[in-house]
């Protein structure tokens, strides 16, 4: 299999390639989060994922590579596991390469602090963000220890989106408690300039602004 063949396989089993073939000669990593961000648990077959196990390794293999000069991470995930979110976002944040991420579509819940995680991000004029609290789904165990154990996920999660952007502690909370937006749920959907206005994202922009920006910072850093 030649060079080609493998890029091709990445992007089909990965959603990853590496943009090479630049007049800066800059090694960028793409890196897509789609669908829904699996945990310790498999989601359905017919269910689009982005693994942790596959992209914790990956994202220390670029931090370990000299030849990537900077990572490009795509968003469009309605969220997912909370944990596994997290440790995706901490890992980017921890990263010693310029990244740049990119909000398509939608980047919901916990894939908002992994869209903050990055340098500098990006969301598209119809791109969307959707926050609310921590949730659950089916029996709740009545004690105490259990509302203080989701109390301290919520913390972590906004503590994490407040040090990695503009937006302040008041404002989040606000957004995730608001209950006259989301029908059956509160929370708040923030869409384009909104998402930006809010300080959640740095800008509004596409590929192509996304692109020359981390080709800014590459160039900054070198």
């Amino acid at each position: 299999m030649d060079e080609h063949e493998k890029q091709l396989q990445e992007i089909k089993e990965n959603g990853e390639t590496v943009l090479a073939e630049n007049k800066k000669g800059h090694k960028i990593y793409l890196m897509s989060i789609i669908g829904e961000v699996e945990g310790h648990e498999c989601l359905g077959s017919n269910s689009k994922t982005t693994k942790y196990e596959h992209i914790l390794p990956k994202l220390a293999v670029i931090e370990d590579d000299p030849q990537v000069d900077g990572v490009l991470i795509l968003l469009n995930t309605m969220g997912g596991d909370v944990e596994a979110g997290l440790a995706i976002a901490e890992m980017i944040a921890s990263l010693s390469k310029p990244t740049v991420s990119l909000v398509l579509g939608g980047s919901h819940s916990i894939g908002i602090p992994i869209a903050v995680s990055a340098d500098y991000s990006f969301i598209v004029k119809t791109g969307t963000m959707v926050i609310h609290p921590v949730r659950l789904n089916g029996l709740i165990i009545g004690v105490s220890q259990t509302f203080d154990y989701f109390k301290n996920i919520q913390d972590r999660i906004t503590g994490f989106i407040v040090e990695h952007s503009g937006i302040s502690e008041e404002k989040l909370i606000a957004y995730m408690m608001e209950t006259e937006v989301l029908t059956k749920d509160v929370g708040s959907i923030l869409v384009g300039k909104e998402v930006v206005d809010a300080g959640l994202c740095d800008e509004v922009g596409g590929i192509c602004e996304a692109i020359t920006k981390l080709h800014m910072m590459i160039d900054k850093k070198q």
